[in-house]
């Protein structure tokens, strides 16, 4: 009963706290100029194509205390879509989990929880004892579970980054920075799933022991901020109060990140700064529309047609400032592919450039079904060819 007292009581001053703020949604006006950080790192990036539009300090190694659960997220969204978890597995907290200190949902030793439950504490209120007790699913033990963070910031480029443990709780030789954090974060948001729990508020989480108690949001700008639908919030004494968010205006949207703020108001104004000052500034202009069909002609060999149907296989934005118009070529091959030819199926690519430099590559596809020739299709075209 205790424990759950000083949930709700958490719960109270976070939401009292949040009512006291006063964050401003208008980003018409905003310019560089207006960006004021009062922290130690800070990053912001074009989340589809990583391009970055204000930096300072943003390679600095730094504590990041909770917001290195994006990492152990990412991990374990890595099992799952690899096919060796599953959202419905069914997870048996082991003693080691249930002892964490610091931020929890006080899972009890022994009892069992769907996974799913437990990753939704982890993005709802940065929960220590649901970390561990992911970890030790997905590898048997946190030790082995580091590893595989560690391998996958590699594998992400983040070249400022080394982790200790999986939950951010302060331990020697764990490190990142802004820079590397956003690469983090962009890789994490392309998982579906993690937007299904990062704009829960507040939510009853209930225990199989029939106990319940309030989660809530550490993320105050998905309240707050209409155009922000996710984050990952971090403090310790030593780490200062760091975030990294997600914001989606029109089809923009943007990632950003602030390490070793002054307090934790200062992270979250200073978050909206930086989005205001992209969202009024920056813009994705759409240069490949995958409703459209392009009006080159691919080639089809030995089809019951000459010619097909084909679209790009998604849209291709280029990212730019909202007065740039930057210089944008396309070189197209075609793969000459032979009938038959199904609907979807790659026939060749488009590849974008953005001032010269090669900026995407995206795939081309038939829009319909050609089956191979036959003999009379041959004939015909023959015939159709004559000329007397």
């Amino acid at each position: 009963m205790k424990k759950i007292l000083i949930i709700l009581t958490f719960a109270f001053i976070s939401l009292f706290n949040l009512l006291t703020l006063n964050f401003n949604v208008s980003y018409a006006e905003s310019n560089k100029n207006s960006i004021t950080t009062k922290c130690k790192s800070s990053y912001i990036i074009d989340a589809e194509s990583g391009q970055c539009i204000f930096k300072e300090n943003e390679t600095l190694r730094l504590p990041i205390a909770s917001v290195c659960k994006v990492m152990t997220l990412n991990v374990c969204f890595d099992a799952i879509n690899n096919g060796n978890l599953s959202l419905d597995d069914v997870v048996t907290v082991s003693a080691n989990a249930a002892g964490m200190g610091g931020s929890q949902v006080f899972l009890k030793e022994n009892c069992q929880y769907k996974l799913s439950e437990l990753i939704k504490s982890i993005i709802v209120c940065s929960a220590n004892d649901s970390s561990v007790a992911v970890a030790e699913t997905v590898c048997g033990s946190e030790e082995s579970f580091v590893e595989l963070m560690n391998k996958k910031a590699e594998e992400l480029g983040c070249l400022n980054t080394q982790f200790s443990n999986c939950t951010g709780l302060p331990k020697a030789n764990q490190f990142s920075c802004a820079e590397d954090v956003a690469k983090m974060f962009a890789y994490l948001i392309k998982n579906p799933a993690y937007f299904t729990f990062s704009k829960i508020w507040l939510e009853d989480f209930k225990h199989p022991d029939d106990r319940t108690i309030c989660i809530t949001n550490t993320n105050k700008l998905i309240k707050k901020y209409s155009y922000c639908d996710g984050g990952k919030t971090g403090f310790t004494n030593e780490a200062g109060f760091c975030l990294v968010s997600t914001a989606k205006n029109n089809n923009v949207r943007l990632i950003s990140v602030v390490l070793g703020a002054e307090s934790s108001d200062d992270r979250f104004k200073s978050a909206i700064n930086m989005f205001n000052y992209g969202f009024a500034n920056y813009k994705n202009k759409i240069i490949l529309d995958k409703t459209v069909s392009l009006n080159d002609n691919f080639t089809l060999l030995n089809g019951k047609k000459r010619d097909f149907e084909v679209k790009p296989e998604r849209d291709s934005k280029v990212f730019c400032g909202i007065k740039e118009n930057p210089e944008i070529t396309f070189n197209v091959i075609d793969y000459k592919v032979k009938a038959p030819v199904s609907v979807g199926q790659e026939v060749g690519k488009i590849e974008v450039f953005k001032n010269g430099v090669l900026y995407d590559e995206v795939k081309v596809v038939s829009c319909e079904n050609v089956l191979k020739a036959d003999f009379g299709d041959y004939f015909k075209n023959v015939s159709e060819n004559w000329v007397l």
